[in-house]
């Protein structure tokens, strides 16, 4: 554990929004703080403003020199990777290098606990529906982490409860003694490998959730993804599957349309899966990964099937933004790689308009282009991987394409195309930066188009 925060000497790599809430917790415990980012932007500006009004030393543009005798910790944002000088300067002289995830749990009341949720798609919409589940039983519980919601913010606040973390590769790579109650990993397919490098150095990052977890603990995995279930003989705690395809021995699985719990030799009925609103196989994997967390932290099925059957889903991710003349527009920006688009593709069976590209993470998409053979009517196309998509695109053998420069256009280019009964998805398939703030804002920006669609209608 990093201990005592008094009076250290701690440098605070990154200004966005996570940076900022490990600043506020660092100075609230008496630490003496430094923050750097090498950003530029006028949004790091206004953060650099309000920190030095609080005392605290900001760089902008630049990092620090670090030295043995300049810092005795380095808390750096999921965003900045391991690699930059200052981060290996750290690991040299032997200063601990933390991420906020790490500081969080360093800081955490012993009466909070922490479910926490990884995957390579997924995520947010099983955090979120983790959260609502638990709430409706009455526990005292807080959504965090990569959903957007800073965990040490929430940490700071929350006395007793129980957290549902969002947690992902980047921070669970600075992780050391963060060990969750019951931890669960959805699927693991090739993602963020600009940052790790290759695949197996990117499963080692997702495994580390439940690294330090022991017996009284929870692990819970995807029996139907190969590669989450040879995870299993890796966990000192107790490993329960869920399974869309397969009846288990043990756990939560699908049965003759319904979602079952099996815990010795008895089943429980959850409820139907005709019942849930979440739509598409993709969520049906999030729902069992929820609901087997929320069952071993002592969920009745009754409360788990009442959450299940009113529960929407989160923005961004397969949000139905509204109809205009028979067309479904939807926003599903949360999709920064081609496995997420590929599940939000095959979850309609109408004609789809499929608006995607942005900024390539290191992925191929081959798999996706064949998918979008046989269920896109047309592709639309923007962002800096758009010629990289249409090569594949156009070697699997669909031609209909169309390239635009704006996702004003993108939504102006489908509404010209959409027919009634057509749906027009925005599941870009990459990452937002080279055109937007996030995920969210891209989302924000397509849901904006498409309302003033609806007042020129």
């Amino acid at each position: 554990m990093i201990g005592e925060l008094k009076g250290k000497k701690v440098l605070v790599l990154g200004m966005a929004r996570s940076g900022l809430a490990a600043v506020e917790v660092l100075l609230k415990r008496g630490a003496k703080v430094t923050a750097a980012d090498e950003g530029k932007s006028d949004k790091i500006g206004k953060a650099a403003r309000i920190l030095e009004d609080k005392g605290v030393q900001v760089l902008v543009g630049n990092y620090p020199l670090v030295k043995s005798d300049s810092f005795d910790l380095l808390v750096i944002s999921p965003g900045i990777p391991l690699s930059i000088e200052p981060v290996q300067a750290a690991y040299k002289e032997g200063i601990p290098v933390i991420g906020e995830l790490e500081l969080a749990y360093n800081i955490k009341s012993p009466a909070v606990e922490i479910y926490a949720v990884t995957g390579t798609n997924g995520k947010t919409t099983t955090t979120a529906l983790l959260e609502a589940i638990l709430q409706k039983s009455g526990r005292n519980a807080r959504a965090a982490g990569n959903i957007g919601i800073p965990l040490t913010s929430v940490v700071d606040r929350l006395e007793k409860g129980v957290i549902a973390a969002e947690v992902s590769s980047f921070q669970l790579e600075t992780a050391i003694h963060f060990r969750p109650h019951i931890s669960g990993i959805l699927n693991i397919t090739p993602d963020h490998l600009d940052r790790h490098k290759t695949f197996d150095a990117y499963v080692e990052a997702k495994a580390k959730i439940f690294a330090r977890q022991k017996k009284g603990d929870f692990t819970v995995l995807n029996y139907d993804d190969n590669r989450v279930r040879n995870l299993a003989a890796k966990s000192k705690a107790k490993v329960v599957f869920f399974s869309i395809q397969n009846k288990l021995e043990e756990g939560l699985f699908i049965k003759e349309g319904n979602i079952i719990a099996r815990f010795n030799a008895k089943e429980n009925l959850i409820c139907s899966t005709s019942d849930i609103l979440l739509k598409g196989k993709h969520n049906l994997e999030n729902v069992l990964c929820a609901s087997t967390m929320a069952y071993l932290g002592g969920v009745s099925p009754e409360v788990i099937r009442e959450t299940l059957t009113t529960f929407r889903g989160v923005r961004h991710r397969m949000e139905e933004v509204g109809y205009i003349e028979g067309v479904l527009y939807v926003n599903d920006s949360k999709a920064t790689n081609p496995e997420s688009a590929i599940k939000a593709l095959e979850a309609y069976d109408n004609p789809v308009i499929l608006i995607a590209g942005g900024r390539n993470k290191g992925s191929r998409f081959d798999e996706l282009a064949q998918v979008v053979k046989k269920k896109a009517k047309s592709l639309i196309l923007l962002g800096e991987a758009k010629e990289e998509i249409k090569r594949a695109v156009i070697k699997a053998g669909f031609s209909d394409i169309y390239e635009v420069t704006g996702l004003k256009e993108a939504v102006l280019k489908a509404k010209e195309l959409a027919r009634e009964g057509d749906v027009v998805l925005l599941s870009p398939a990459c990452a937002s930066w080279d055109m937007f703030e996030s995920y969210e804002h891209r989302g924000d920006c397509f849901c904006s188009a498409v309302r003033e669609l609806e007042i020129k209608n």
